[in-house]
């Protein structure tokens, strides 16, 4: 199934899981240093999983901590 994970919904869960606003965070926004941790990132993709991404992997996106990089990953674009 492809995702149906949208940019404007991986900035808003993002931003939610952060605990600010999605306008406070950009594609540069180096989400480790933005607060991040690992539980945070593992609930994130378990939820991208369970809405049908198939591109959510930890490693990745943990390999790879900005919000753009994720987006893309995520979103494919």
């Amino acid at each position: 199934m492809p995702a149906v994970i949208s940019r404007e919904q991986v900035i808003t869960d993002v931003a939610f899981t952060l605990g600010v606003t999605p306008e406070e965070i950009s594609d540069d926004t180096n989400l480790v240093d933005a607060g991040l941790d690992s539980i945070r990132l593992m609930q994130l993709v378990e939820k991208w999983r369970a809405e049908g991404s198939e591109n959510a992997d930890f490693v990745k996106l943990a390999g790879t901590p900005t919000l753009g990089a994720w987006i893309a990953a995520i979103v494919g674009h």
